[in-house]
Parts: C-alpha cells; sequence; structure tokens
C-alpha cells in the first residue's frame, strides 16, 4: 500500500505540474486517469492472439467496472459521440454531460479513451448553513470576490508546516474512510511558492496521520463549484508517454488485431461541487460521530487560493486533486 500511494502521490503531481502554469481552478482524479491508462496498457502487449483479446475485455470487466465498445467512427461519428455521451452521463449521476462537443470525433478518430469518475461525500460534520455568511475571497492582493463561506468551529487534525508557510487540515468524511485535505498558504499570494517546492514525499510526509494533531479549528471554507476538462496527450507525452500516440511505434495489438490502433484522444472531465453538506463530485458511508462545537483556538480561514484533494485513508492514495484560484 505504501508503495501505491506513493506512486499515486507522484503521478498526481507529475500532472499537476503539466497543468499548472494558468492560474485557472484545476480538478482531476488521478486515480480515474491512472485507472484508465492501466485499462489501456493491459492491451498494450503486443500479442494478437483472439485469446488474449478475449482476457483483455475480461480483464477491464474484472478489475475496472469499465466498457470497451467497438464503435465506427468512420462511418457514424456522430451516432458513437452520443453513445459515449450518454454513457458518461450516467455513470456520473448526470454531472459531466456532453464530454465530446457536437463534431469532435471524426472518421479519422481510431482509438478513443474515456473516463468518468463521480464522488459524492457527506461531511462527518456538516457546516450549519445559519453560520454561512457572504466574506471576501482574495485573488490576490489587490483583488477580491464576494463568497459564500461556510464556518464551523471543532477539532480538526492540523499542521502548521513551517518550512513552507502554510497550514493543512483533514476534514473528514462520514464513516472517515475518506478526507479533504486542504493546503493554504499564510499569504494570499503564498500559493506559488508552495507549487514549486511541492513533492510527492512532502505531501505524503505532511498528510501521514502521525504528523498532524488534533485542535480546535475556527475553519471558514467558500462554497464551490468546478468543472474542468482536459485533452490528455500533451500533458502525458510531456510525462513521458509517447509511442502510444504514435501512429509509427503505437503497439495496441493486446487488445485488437486490427493494424495502426493509434490513441487519438484521451479525455477527462471532473465535477466537484462542495458545500455545507459535503462533497458531490463515489461514494462513502458510515457511522456518524458528533462532535461539540469548542472554543475558537486556531484560525483557518480559505479566503485566498489554495490547493485540495480527496484522499483515501486505508491506501493514502488521493482520489482527486484540485487548486482553487476563484471560487
Amino acid at each position: 500500500m505504501h508503495l501505491f500511494a506513493e506512486a499515486t502521490t507522484k503521478f498526481t503531481l507529475e500532472l499537476y505540474r503539466q497543468l499548472r502554469e494558468s492560474d485557472n481552478n484545476i480538478f482531476y482524479s488521478p486515480i480515474s486517469m491512472m485507472t484508465a491508462l492501466a485499462m489501456l496498457q493491459l492491451g498494450a502487449k503486443g500479442n494478437t492472439e483472439q485469446q488474449i483479446e478475449k482476457t483483455f475485455l475480461e480483464d477491464i470487466k474484472e478489475y475496472y467496472q469499465a466498457n470497451v465498445e467497438s464503435l465506427d467512427f468512420e462511418h457514424a461519428a456522430e451516432e458513437s459521440e452520443k453513445k459515449i455521451n450518454s454513457w458518461v452521463e450516467s455513470q456520473t449521476n448526470g454531472k459531466i454531460k456532453d464530454l465530446f462537443p457536437s463534431g469532435s470525433l471524426s472518421s479519422s478518430t481510431i482509438l478513443v479513451l474515456v473516463n468518468a469518475v463521480y464522488f459524492k461525500g457527506q461531511w462527518n460534520h456538516k457546516f450549519d448553513k445559519k453560520h454561512t455568511t457572504e466574506e471576501k475571497f482574495w485573488l490576490n492582493k489587490n483583488t477580491s470576490k464576494p463568497v459564500q463561506m461556510m464556518k464551523q468551529n471543532i477539532e480538526f487534525n492540523f499542521m502548521f508546516l513551517e518550512d513552507v508557510k502554510a497550514k493543512i487540515v483533514e476534514i473528514p468524511y462520514k464513516g472517515k474512510e475518506l478526507s479533504m485535505f486542504v493546503l493554504l498558504p499564510v499569504e494570499i499570494d503564498g500559493l506559488k511558492k508552495i507549487e514549486e517546492q511541492l513533492t510527492a514525499d512532502k505531501l505524503l510526509e505532511w498528510t501521514r496521520a502521525e504528523n498532524m494533531y488534533m485542535t480546535e479549528l475556527h475553519l471558514c471554507l467558500p462554497r464551490f463549484k468546478v468543472e474542468e476538462k482536459y485533452d490528455l496527450p500533451v500533458p502525458l507525452e510531456h510525462m513521458g508517454m509517447v509511442d502510444a500516440f504514435d501512429p509509427q511505434k503505437a503497439d495496441f495489438s493486446g487488445m485488437s488485431s486490427t493494424q495502426g490502433l493509434v490513441v487519438s484522444r484521451v479525455l477527462h472531465k471532473s465535477f466537484v461541487e462542495v458545500n455545507e453538506e459535503g462533497t458531490e463530485a463515489a461514494a462513502a458511508t458510515g457511522v456518524e460521530i458528533g462532535l461539540t462545537s469548542a472554543p475558537i483556538q486556531e484560525d483557518f480561514c480559505c479566503d485566498h487560493p489554495f490547493l485540495f484533494f480527496i484522499k483515501h485513508s486505508k491506501t493514502n492514495s488521493i482520489l482527486f486533486f484540485g487548486r482553487m484560484s476563484s471560487p
């Protein structure tokens, strides 16, 4: 599990490096992407026997609860588009619509890798809507915008990171199998410095249970909703995955005996909504444990850009990762 956590964290941050150049909000599911790429890897074995093709399809169903479908892009690109879009919409409880905009698939499309993931979790301790008020969120030192700021005063797992001048909090979901971690710089414009110093080792170290401690926090977190879409061939090529997109080098003979298979598109679309009830973005259930409110001791107000990620505590793996630049 330790190696798995390390691998997912490295992949998460490698991809984040590729995406973080803009000032936009960012949100994606590294686990979901890794699963999709593992599906692709299963077929990239250079073996053309029918038996292997069959095994490939069975493996996909068993491990990834995914579909491998043969669609006719050449003669029915529009129907194929609709079919993929409706599958994604049904898999994400209607949250992700029109993954492929009309006309984005054509007769030259050969192989499309699509993955969608859906998460809905309730906070272990919900925010009381009565305490949500309009506050300022500082986009930078000079510019702010009004947001609906949720608030609560209870005990959370917390850590102050002296080396990067930031603090981190763990906000558990019901059942405590999953938590959202928020990494907040002390300075309004301190996020860039954290991003430059962020490594997999540091992130794992900072979020290790034994390094955090329970403390009474006055937590302010904006309500926010983010929907992002990424076409991934360029970031993945920069990360070293080159052959899959190259018609001369791609070898997917473990998937199909068709010659010349090459990946045309790798699309990832993600959605997250954070409100008083919890997060809607894969389901977590369990027994709610009530916590009584306590006097304010430490202030944790997310009123300027921060990083947030949702982690599975048992495997220590990051399911979702995002940057909130502007709620």
